[in-house]
């Protein structure tokens, strides 16, 4: 059972009395955040009083508390304060509902009454490089939507919407055409076309920087003009010129850091002779790239014979990296799938009145928002946000999705409030359409993510250092046992597998997605905290105590032993395993895994009190000792769910 929401529908009628619209108050029925105020605690009587005016939040409680009856699941509801509910749960149901998740294969959690067809957007990388830290946050939070919603019995549909037809390509043509290095690709293909990627891209930049420079130069020089006139005519008792001239003077360190910057980063590319001749000899290099890609976009027969060749090697690439973070998709269409799509939603888009022309451009302009969709740049070519459209229309004709989930980072937040926006105005209005955004993976010195010499970290080897990472930590701790070390090598490979990866995703996982956090491989892998590890020793601690007590886990659950929860750490823990199934609504509801993590913390915690406090294996009494059993067993289990939902493997020994 679903104990919040139990409480929650008992309560709903009692509330029509002071709201035509329950649901705007109930969800203030809450856990207590204190188990002196009860287990569950409600302060919606505060909002309804002062909606009323009639009685005081106190009263209002009390009359709330008079009409709801409870009296088969709680003790007597408790008014306290200026108007809190406070509910504590019985202690014979509680032992009650614990004893029925033993045989529970399901833990409790119930599937969902109405499932939804679902379709979760996440990873979606360029295939033509190789996959980095930017891809894992996607990636991994994607893959925990994924798990959570299918587990609760939603049609789910992870869809990989790669990007394959976009101007990386026509860059990566342009630098095998020119600067192929043939025994390399032979060798190798996906780290030559990444490198050539890369030679384009700096070659392109090079001139971008070189042409931008002296319109800095002259910005600073007019800024310099303009602060030189300020300060002629200043005077010191103006207040408000004193303010423009130290915003001034702040601007031109700004542009004159800025032009430094480019200079150095010119010097340092001339200072190569091999690039200097290449960008002397190809001064149009992006002009030249782009013009790859169309010619790609047009059917251009050459270009499209390279791109056949390129993807299915790109695609295997990409694949390795998924397989070692066990993630799969049920489907991969990238943009090229939808090209030939595209001019039917832009002449739809008209017809409908909803795409207009400006300054040559088609774009659908929507009331509140500044900026318009573009979904036809002036040179004829379609834009992400027409293949977007494209997607969602192909998504609920043809895959008849009732919700969609787009994983993608925090600063695309506006062209999704932009696509979702225009999708409702298209027609698509019973559609479900969420944003599940997320911030950056940052270095220690706060910045994003990237080795010492500036480039952006390979997820590969990212996973590679985690991995012998664990292995050292693994290896440490099983020397130091008292009685010798237990593991033998390739035990301590798989578990530093485990450890190494279950590592990285949690530690992306527990942070608020919307926020960045700090990426920390000393606190990552710690085996204290608030960390995969931390849970993973839990469990493989359970199992421990079952092999020592040479306790059959299967036959125990067959025990007809009721369970007693006499000690306040017991009910603790049993009120914590029952709340599972509430906090993997919440997950599929938000798409936020951080509640799971939250509550995955909480458990562990809760059962190193209950361990440390209470005797299991040495309990005098046979039926304390099943009880007690039954309780580790109950929290291995949800452990152990628990990560697999956040796609993080246990080990039985660590």
């Amino acid at each position: 059972m679903n104990i919040l929401d139990e409480l929650r529908t008992r309560f709903t009628p009692a509330l029509l009395a002071w709201t035509e619209d329950p649901s705007t108050v109930i969800e203030m029925l809450k856990a207590s955040q204190d188990a002196k105020f009860g287990d569950y605690q409600a302060n919606f009587a505060m909002p309804l009083a002062n909606r009323s005016k009639e009685l005081k939040p106190r009263d209002l409680a009390a009359q709330i508390v008079e009409q709801v009856d409870l009296s088969d699941v709680c003790e007597p509801l408790e008014v306290a304060g200026p108007g809190f509910i406070n509910i504590k749960l019985k202690q014979d149901w509680l032992e009650d509902q614990t004893k029925q998740l033993v045989t529970d294969d399901r833990l409790g959690v119930a599937t969902a009454k109405s499932p939804q067809k679902v379709v979760v957007d996440f990873s979606a990388p360029n295939v033509a490089k190789p996959m980095h830290v930017g891809h894992l946050r996607s990636s991994v939070i994607g893959d925990a939507n994924y798990r959570v919603l299918q587990f609760l019995g939603h049609d789910v549909v992870g869809d990989n919407h790669i990007g394959d037809w976009g101007t990386q390509f026509g860059m990566i043509i342009f630098g095998y055409k020119h600067f192929l290095n043939e025994a390399a690709f032979q060798e190798s293909p996906v780290e030559e076309l990444a490198r050539l990627y890369r030679l384009v891209n700096q070659l392109s930049d090079y001139h971008a920087t070189r042409n931008t420079i002296p319109t800095v130069q002259n910005e600073v020089e007019q800024l310099e003009s303009k602060l030189k006139t300020m300060e002629a005519a200043n005077n010191p008792s103006d207040k408000k010129a004193q303010k423009q001239i130290r915003k001034l003077n702040s601007n031109i360190g700004e542009r004159k850091s800025e032009l430094r910057s480019m200079q150095e980063k010119l010097t340092t590319f001339e200072q190569d002779k091999d690039l200097q001749s290449k960008a002397d000899t190809f001064p149009e290099i992006a002009r030249q790239a782009r013009q790859e890609t169309a010619k790609l976009h047009a059917g251009d027969p050459e270009n499209l014979d390279l791109w056949k060749q390129f993807l299915p090697e790109c695609l295997e690439a990409i694949q390795v990296v998924y397989d070692r973070l066990d993630i799969q998709f049920d489907m991969t269409l990238g943009e090229s799938y939808y090209q030939p799509m595209l001019a039917d939603v832009v002449a739809d888009l008209k017809e409908k009145g909803l795409a207009t022309e400006s300054e040559g451009a088609t774009c659908v302009f929507i009331e509140g928002f500044k900026a318009p969709f573009i979904v036809q740049k002036q040179d004829g070519a379609f834009t992400y946000a027409t293949t977007d459209l494209a997607t969602i229309k192909y998504r609920v004709e043809e895959l008849k999705a009732d919700r969609l989930l787009y994983v993608v980072d925090s600063r695309q937040s506006e062209h999704f409030q932009l696509l979702f926006a225009t999708v409702k105005e298209w027609g698509f209005t019973n559609l479900e359409l969420q944003h599940v955004s997320f911030g950056t993976i940052l270095g220690k010195n706060k910045r994003p993510y990237k080795t010492r010499s500036g480039d952006t970290v390979g997820l590969e080897s990212l996973l590679d250092e985690s991995i012998q990472r664990a292995y050292a930590i693994v290896a440490e701790n099983d020397d130091a046992k008292p009685d010798g070390p237990e593991l033998s090598k390739e035990e301590r490979t798989q578990i530093a597998e485990t450890v190494g990866l279950g590592g990285i995703k949690y530690a992306d996982l527990k942070h608020n997605r919307d926020s960045d956090y700090v990426f920390d491989w000393d606190k990552m892998l710690a085996n204290r905290g608030d960390t995969a590890t931390y849970m993973q020793y839990a469990y493989a601690r359970i199992c421990g105590i079952f092999r020592k007590g040479n306790v059959d886990r299967n036959a125990l659950r067959n025990d007809h032993t009721m369970l007693d929860l006499a000690e306040e750490s017991e009910r603790a823990l049993a009120l914590q395993i029952n709340r599972y199934s509430e906090i993997l609504e919440s997950v599929a509801i938000e798409a936020r895994p951080n509640y799971l993590t939250n509550y995955l913390f909480e458990l562990s915690n809760l059962f190193s009190t209950f361990y440390n406090n209470c005797h299991v294996l040495k309990a005098e009494d046979k039926n304390v000792k099943t009880s007690r059993l039954l309780l580790c067993d109950l929290t291995a289990r949800v452990i152990e769910h628990g990560l697999s939902l956040l796609g993080i493997r246990t080990c039985e020994r660590m």
